[in-house]
């Protein structure tokens, strides 16, 4: 069995902060070409050594063990270290070659930004903090890797701070994933509380200990509690109802970013995490059903609300929230391979969908209305075709990678026994129908049909090229530096299901990565007795359910905005008030801003009133000066100057001694 070397594993996190550094405390030295060749070749060496990694992973090499003692208290040890296995070594390699492929495309894509040093430090800080994130084997450095992901997600969010609603989006992603990150913490306090370890295999060797133990004062199970605790962090960053709404919001930055943190990394971090801890959350079912639950609720009502958007990004943006809560419908029937092969195949065609409308977005001059678009397909050949590889690819089309893994959590659900799988198999079904139909609205829509972008004024500050009579501009093609990634990360959409299905869910590759009590949650084993082979698996998925949906998904599109636009401009009339309610995104944000704000603010006032001006300031400080000041008043009767005052009184207070002498003596 070969050995991982830690010097390699250190390089991987490293390579990119060192670019980061570079980039952003010497950008004006090194230029704008010397920062995205520095930021360029960290994220490169990082890959190389991932897939090198990866490679020594299959051949049953692993790593475990501490990097560097942070400090030590009593008997917890606070550490940095690594712990390499199959899910590390994957999340390694999709992580950096996303990342690598959006450091390509930001070339181009940013190539008039004024921020442009700026931006590629970030990028790359964000890639060190995630693979500070999957790669550590305790809580501490987990929770280092999730804060720091959300922190550089917010300079992202908000790169462009002159714009109001940039700024606007980014607190809301970061006030939203404080929510969640108070229960992961809580989470993480109860494991520190009950095992006295942060490590996780010493937490996993433990977890049979707690699995029995009730939550104090409470009728609960302790791990119950831990487990939803745990789970609540991951709702923020993964972004599950109801705490979803800072994704669609977080289109406000440049798309490059929307690819790196919506697409592959951030928002998979949720995921990742329920994964690692699958040992914990095999022990409670009510947990299970939590997840399953909230997970059925995003990946159904997240679709209905792509249907309805105009904003190229914000499609994108509501299929990812749809796909996340299929990684989580996954997670809550314990099939954790499978979500994690969802993960790591939605990763590259999500990100080609979001690079490919940032690529039609430089063609239409930062024009992100699909109602203005339509018929690129002959001015932008790459671009339209690696876009209907990720379309497809999403939607489940038998051969193509998406396919292999939603075809498999379906399947998982259908063979799951909890309460709740019921609800789920309806919402992951139907979700399959509502995908189809907005991708392909969106697909159709952009590139095919009539030409709407004649003869418009273009938006947006880039527009250099205009004398404002609004001429008519043609798309063009976009540089090469967009386009290759574009094409890179086709291949795998296309082919990396077919490949890894096999060793992913019914070979050795997670297998101890991940726990799975196969007597309480016997979905794998299901999937597994029925799978013969990838092309056996595809074949027949011309036959099933999904396959079916996903076609009358892109018929139906196809007919509605191809054929007779007539029919959804009538739909808009007849299902005005179901529109508005999708408009207002099921008036979330209302209830957030007018209910749970207020309430806090209210709150808070409350606080400051009683608790601040009332009882610190009214009664502790001013009062207690009010107190001496009173004493000071009485004392003062007495303090008169005169002598014979004093003499009278100290006459009076020896004879009252002698008095009270006597009685004593009495």
């Amino acid at each position: 069995m070969s050995e991982l070397s830690l010097n390699s594993l250190l390089a991987v996190p490293l390579a990119p902060l060192v670019g980061s550094i570079a980039a952003g405390l010497f950008g004006k030295v090194i230029g704008r070409r010397g920062a995205h060749v520095i930021t360029i070749l960290g994220v490169l060496v990082s890959f190389i050594i991932s897939v090198m990694t990866l490679q020594e992973v299959m051949n049953g090499a692993r790593f475990n063990q501490t990097v560097y003692e942070w400090m030590t208290l009593g008997t917890l040890k606070m550490e940095v270290g690594f712990m390499v296995d199959g899910l590390t070594a994957m999340m390694m390699c999709v992580v950096t070659f996303v990342s690598l492929m959006v450091h390509v495309y930001t070339i181009g894509y940013m190539e008039e930004d004024p921020g442009y040093q700026r931006f590629f430090s970030y990028i790359s800080l964000f890639t060190f903090s995630m693979l500070m994130l999957v790669m550590s084997n305790n809580l501490l450095q987990l929770f280092f890797g999730w804060e720091a992901v959300g922190l550089v997600s917010y300079l992202l969010i908000g790169f462009w701070f002159k714009k109001p609603t940039a700024i606007f989006a980014n607190m809301k992603a970061f006030l939203v994933n404080r929510v969640g990150d108070f229960g992961f913490i809580l989470g993480i306090g109860l494991i520190l509380a009950y095992t006295g370890t942060l490590n996780y295999t010493e937490i996993f060797a433990k977890a049979p200990e707690l699995a029995g133990q009730p939550f104090p004062y409470m009728g609960w199970q302790l791990i119950t509690v831990i487990c939803i605790c745990l789970f609540i962090g991951a709702m923020g960053k993964s972004a599950q109802f109801p705490l979803h709404v800072w994704l669609p919001d977080s289109m406000e930055g440049p798309t490059p970013i929307s690819a790196l943190i919506h697409a592959a990394t951030m928002v998979t971090a949720g995921i990742f995490m329920v994964t690692r801890m699958s040992p914990l959350f095999e022990l409670s079912d009510t947990a299970l059903n939590f997840i399953l639950v909230i997970g059925s609720i995003t990946a159904l009502f997240m679709g209905f609300l792509g249907i309805i958007q105009n904003d190229i990004k914000r499609v994108v943006a509501y299929s990812t929230l749809s796909q996340l809560g299929y990684m989580t419908v996954a997670l809550g029937v314990s099939a954790y391979n499978v979500a994690v092969f969802h993960l790591m195949t939605h990763a590259f065609f999500k990100a080609l969908l979001f690079l490919g409308a940032g690529s039609v977005i430089i063609g239409m001059h930062h024009d992100q209305d699909i109602r203005n678009m339509g018929g690129l397909w002959k001015y932008m050949k790459i671009t339209w075709i690696t876009s209907l590889i990720g379309s497809l690819a999403l939607i489940g089309t038998p051969f193509f990678s998406g396919f292999y893994s939603k075809d498999s959590i379906i399947e998982a659900v259908h063979a799951s026994h909890l309460p709740a799988a019921g609800f789920a198999y309806f919402a992951v079904i139907v979700g399959v129908f509502v995908t189809a139909f907005y991708s392909f609205r969106m697909y159709f829509l952009v590139f095919h049909g009539k030409e709407n972008f004649h003869h418009k004024p273009f938006p947006g500050e880039h527009d250099h090229h205009d004398d404002g009579h609004g001429h008519d501009h043609t798309p063009h093609e976009s540089p090469w530096v967009v386009t290759l990634p574009l094409i890179l990360l086709a291949i795998p959409s296309v082919a990396i299901g077919y490949f890894t299905i096999q060793p992913e869910l019914f070979g050795d590759f997670l297998k101890d990565a991940v726990t799975i009590n196969l007597e309480a949650h016997p979905a794998m084993e299901e999937l597994a007795r029925e799978f013969h082979g990838a092309t056996e698996m595809a074949l027949h998925g011309f036959t099933t359910l999904p396959f079916f949906l996903a076609l009358a998904g892109v018929v139906t599109a196809f007919v509605f905005y191809m054929v007779a636009p007539q029919i959804p401009a009538m739909f808009a009339k007849v299902l005005r008030p179901l529109i508005v309610i999708g408009e207002n995104k099921y008036f979330l944000d209302w209830i957030n801003e007018n209910i749970i704000a207020a309430g806090a603010r209210l709150i808070g006032r409350g606080f400051w009133k009683i608790g601040d001006v009332g009882l610190i300031d009214g009664l502790i400080v001013n009062g207690s000066a009010k107190l001496v000041g009173l004493i000071g008043s009485i004392v003062r009767l007495f303090q008169t100057g005169y002598l014979y005052h004093y003499a009278l009184v100290m006459i009076l207070g020896v004879f009252a001694l002698m008095t009270w002498f006597a009685f004593l003596h009495h």
